[in-house]
């Protein structure tokens, strides 16, 4: 496969992921999720694309719960691309 055939693949799954942040079902998750989005999915390798789409068939309230410390992400699913997830801060602009 050619790299450009290879970019525009890997640019349409970054878009894809975007857009599955943003659009979560909760507004928090939307705003958490959709700015680390913004953030990192620019940046990331393939492989951290895959990790963050799996990242993304969790369910909210267990994001949520992780991403916000009240309950510990299970030991097996913590990546460095998780990892960058929790340690995001979701900062408003005023």
């Amino acid at each position: 496969m050619s790299d450009i055939k290879q970019q525009e693949l890997r640019d349409n799954k970054a878009k894809r992921l975007k857009f599955r942040s943003w659009h979560r079902g909760t507004r928090e998750m939307d705003l958490i999720m959709g700015s680390f989005a913004d953030k990192h999915l620019p940046d990331f390798s393939d492989e951290e694309l895959d990790a963050y789409e799996e990242i993304l068939t969790y369910s909210d309230p267990d994001l949520y719960n992780w991403i916000t410390g009240k309950e510990e992400a299970p030991a097996n699913l913590v990546t460095t691309t998780l990892q960058k997830l929790l340690d995001h801060k979701f900062n408003p602009v005023t």
